[in-house]
């Protein structure tokens, strides 16, 4: 059941370094404790561009969006996903906004199964097998 009520959600798939960037949320959504930079995307805006804005307002990086690897809808929320693979333009990570994260860490390829123990999103799993070393 998709829930149409509210805004979807862009998440930033950012890979520097042979890592890709996770934010543990101050309140976890279910299950979901570790997670990739992510917001809801407003009126006017794309997928890509809520990626970006979202990256920045969490983790205070600046990224530019490379493509759209996909959507789906999130089978523990209900809710409209889009992942978008991002590149940094420039800043270092880090806990942007204190209410929404209380933690940001890089990953490596064999670290993200301890952080997201129930799996990525097929398309999100297979870009980063292609750009991460493992």
């Amino acid at each position: 059941m998709t829930d149409t009520s509210k805004p979807g959600i862009s998440a930033a798939i950012i890979v520097a370094d042979d890592k890709v960037l996770m934010v543990r949320r101050r309140i976890s959504e279910g299950e979901l404790m570790w997670q990739f930079p992510a917001g809801a995307i407003e009126d006017g805006e794309t997928a890509e561009d809520a990626a970006v804005r979202e990256t920045a307002e969490e983790t205070g990086l600046t990224v530019k969006a490379v493509r759209l690897l996909g959507e789906r809808v999130h089978p523990k929320t209900g809710r409209l996903m889009s992942y978008t693979a991002c590149e940094v333009v420039e800043g270092e990570a880090r806990v942007a906004d204190a209410e929404e994260l209380d933690a940001v860490v890089w990953a490596r390829h064999d670290e993200i199964p301890g952080l997201v123990p129930y799996g990525l999103f097929e398309p999100v799993q297979a870009y980063l097998d292609e750009v991460l070393p493992h």
